[in-house]
């Protein structure tokens, strides 16, 4: 009905469709509510489900495209040394060399052994790799401090880059406080070369903050983001248990490389 017709019959002012909130409109007259009601454009609805399955698909893109790593003499280096310990602790060996191998390690440890015993093979590994004696003066020189929390997540982002990929710190509140003790890895390299989350939990962060713990003196939570590959390591912070940690209520990806059990069952 035009608005000419609505302004002369003083017809009952029609219904408007619901407004998102915050959007208020004025009434002022029946024939500017005839404009406000013209019907949708159809062809909306049509625009927006091509954005989202866009965004869907550049999302999807971002995740399955390979990261290039051009690891230098020193990452190399750190990284046979730590597939070697890998190897001599899980008594699994393989042909391949470079971060291939770590992964390859850490596949066949998977496979192989129950979670509790992937705990162990790891903390051993990384037992092996550090001289008991370093890691007895880090505990006992550093105590608990603003200093030493912000001292761990620069040196984890300066040195271990060539193991979990590119990360830098960032800033948290800590007792009230602001402290830079977070290091963001933007996109675990051990994630994205495993592919698998079961992998994830039981090999990288459940030993890595126990041994951060016990053996450095450093609580630290390590919170995978399982959308976009990346992590938070929380130094300072306590992790929750294991019954209550939300990474374990993940399913695993559907082009998990292990395609085994651990707490929720990996997909196909």
């Amino acid at each position: 009905m035009e608005a000419g017709i609505l302004w002369q019959t003083r017809s009952p002012t029609p219904s408007l469709p619901r407004q998102p909130r915050g959007c208020k409109i004025k009434y002022h007259s029946p024939a500017i509510l005839a404009v406000l009601t013209r019907a949708p454009d159809n062809n909306m609805t049509g625009v927006t489900e091509k954005r989202k399955a866009s965004n869907r698909t550049d999302k999807l893109a971002g995740l399955t495209k390979k990261t290039i790593y051009n690891d230098s003499w020193f990452a190399e280096l750190a990284i046979n040394y730590l597939s070697q310990q890998f190897q001599d602790a899980t008594g699994l060996r393989n042909s391949k060399r470079g971060y291939e191998s770590l992964a390859q390690t850490a596949t066949d440890t998977w496979q192989k052994f129950s979670p509790i015993q992937q705990h162990g093979l790891v903390l051993q590994s990384l037992n092996r790799a550090i001289p008991r004696l370093i890691l007895n003066m880090i505990k006992i020189m550093l105590p608990e401090s603003t200093f030493k929390r912000e001292y761990f997540a620069a040196f984890t982002t300066l040195f271990f880059a060539w193991l979990v990929g590119p990360s830098e710190v960032r800033e948290s509140e800590f007792n009230g406080k602001k402290e830079k003790n977070v290091v963001h890895i933007k996109k675990c390299r051990f994630l994205e070369e495993t592919n698998c989350v079961g992998m994830c939990t039981n090999l990288c962060k459940i030993p890595s903050q126990t041994f951060i713990k016990h053996s450095l003196g450093m609580p630290v939570d390590m919170v995978p983001n399982f959308d976009d590959m990346s992590c938070e390591m929380i130094f300072g912070q306590e992790p929750p248990v294991i019954t209550e940690d939300p990474a374990f209520k993940q399913p695993c990806y559907k082009l998990c490389k292990a395609n085994r059990k651990h707490i929720m069952k990996c997909s196909n």
